[in-house]
């Protein structure tokens, strides 16, 4: 589960940076974007096999039900604008990172088993 955090948390670093240039109406760097995707993915699809294979509940499972709908938000991020050289709208990408940050809390708060 570690690794999984870990991934998650270098993914949301990336991600940071982007919302950075956003919010300075710069455009995100595609290598950022790349990098931000694959990570988030690998991440979504470890998170998948613990949930769906080794039965890993609670927190786990509620996170990884804000990660799939972050992740949705994601693909629309990288192909409606990403994709199109077009500025996303800063809201948008608040609430795509407000669903993963959410996410990642409730995945950390698992694998610390607090709750």
């Amino acid at each position: 589960m570690w690794i999984t955090v870990l991934i998650f948390a270098i993914a949301a670093v990336v991600g940071l940076t982007m919302a950075l240039a956003v919010f300075q109406g710069r455009f995100p760097p595609i290598a950022s974007a790349v990098t931000h995707g694959i990570l988030a993915a690998s991440g979504l699809v470890l998170l998948i096999v613990a949930v769906c294979v080794h039965r890993v509940g609670g927190p786990a499972r509620w996170a990884l039900g804000f990660f799939l709908v972050a992740a949705l938000g994601g693909f629309v991020l990288a192909f409606a604008y990403h994709a199109r050289k077009k500025n996303p709208p800063p809201n948008f990408v608040v609430g795509h990172a407000t669903l993963a940050v959410i996410g990642f809390l409730l995945l950390l708060a698992g694998a610390l088993h607090l709750i």
